[in-house]
């Protein structure tokens, strides 16, 4: 047994294998243990250098005293920012991978309103002939709250289909994908324009709440609301107030303040939300190895700061350092940004410990059509 180890866990068993089957070590270095209950992975905790998980028990951080680097196997980090994960220890998570599933089910949910598939379906069942016309996509306006690699996906299809994007970072630096970027300060002005708003943020202290009954009342009563981030960036109490006074289109919900969402929850009865179990970018090991076997060389030769040739640089996947689906996370975060001369939450370079010493200081560097607003869902002829 070697004096050093990995920790990967997953609560499915079957998952934590598969994931731990994911890392390669040019020699063995590190021992490997998947885990799928807190009881075993109590068993490695004190010695693990590398946590590699997912829902992992936070209780069991404060035993990981050997722990340099944590390694999520989703995009969101929230579930590891808490007092019990020391300070020392770098965070990475999972980027560019979840970005093309995320557009397909936002763009399709929107195609779904606008095509006004339920009611076609519901006509099927009933065997009834009545006309109807659909909506456009083109022309209509849509607004990305949180324009990190998952959001410019996201504004990258919603311009194939002729849409005007705006965006909301902290920043409100400009990006090729929107037409306009807002601030944070500007929020309400962004929503009030557009016919669909998605929030990609992260969730953190200062994006908890985000979406509250001011910038629900905002939103054109027509527009229909997209959550793809977390749950707890919608002040959920707002939101019903707004569905049930029939100020809001609709809500494509994905994710929820709890989940499973309870069966009793009064968003189960509205016709116009939607309600999907947190599917919209699944993250699994196929996912993540994907990537990483379509262009192992060109993942290589992404620009970021050099990394050391050292083995336990390449434990995870291929080079898994030098890949742009890892990134490190700044705890300061508010809202996703995709800017490079500004503080952003992901930034481009591997874990502190893994990167070749270095004498020198310093630091690497590194139109659209006018929209109109969606009219009302027309009455059947």
């Amino acid at each position: 047994m070697t004096a050093r180890s990995i920790l990967v866990y997953h609560p499915d068993a079957g998952e934590a294998e598969a994931y731990a089957r994911l890392i390669k070590q040019p020699r063995p270095l590190f021992d490997v243990h998947a885990c799928a209950t807190p009881a075993a992975a109590e068993l490695y905790v004190a010695h693990a250098e590398i946590l590699y998980g997912w829902d992992f028990p936070r209780e069991l951080l404060r035993e990981a005293t050997r722990l340099r680097w944590v390694q999520n196997m989703g995009a969101g980090v929230e579930r590891f920012l808490v007092p019990e994960l020391p300070k020392r220890v770098a965070l990475t998570r999972v980027a560019g991978v979840f970005g093309p599933w995320m557009a397909e089910y936002v763009l399709g949910w929107c195609l779904w309103f606008t095509q006004r598939t339920e009611l076609f379906r519901a006509q099927q069942r009933e065997r009834r002939w009545s006309q109807a016309d659909p909506l456009r996509l083109f022309g209509g306006t849509l607004c990305v709250v949180g324009l990190g690699d998952i959001g410019r996906t996201i504004a990258r299809s919603a311009r194939a289909f002729g849409m005007r994007v705006l965006g909301v970072t902290q920043s409100g630096r400009k990006v090729a994908e929107a037409a306009r970027v807002y601030r944070v300060r500007d929020l309400k002005t962004a929503l009030a324009a557009a016919d669909f708003v998605v929030l990609t943020v992260p969730l953190t202290e200062t994006t908890r709440g985000l979406i509250g009954a001011a910038e629900l009342a905002a939103m054109k009563p027509s527009a229909w609301l997209v959550n793809v981030a977390r749950g707890a960036i919608v002040d959920e109490a707002a939101l019903l107030e707004s569905l049930w006074g029939n100020r809001l289109g609709g809500a494509v919900l994905d994710v929820f303040a709890e989940e499973p969402l309870p069966s009793g929850h009064p968003l189960w009865e509205f016709e116009n939300v939607v309600i999907t179990p947190h599917i919209s970018g699944p993250s699994t090991p196929g996912e993540i190895r994907a990537p990483l076997q379509r262009q192992p060389q060109a993942l290589s030769r992404q620009a970021s700061p050099p990394v050391s040739r050292r083995p336990e640089a390449r434990v995870l996947g291929l080079a898994v350092a030098t890949a742009p689906a890892f990134r490190c996370l700044s705890r300061g975060n508010r809202l996703g940004d995709s800017s490079a001369s500004t503080p952003r939450p992901w930034r481009d370079r591997p874990a502190a410990f893994l990167r070749r010493p270095s004498r020198r200081s310093g630091r690497r560097k590194l139109p659209a059509p006018p929209g109109s607003p969606l009219p009302p869902w027309p009455a059947a002829r």
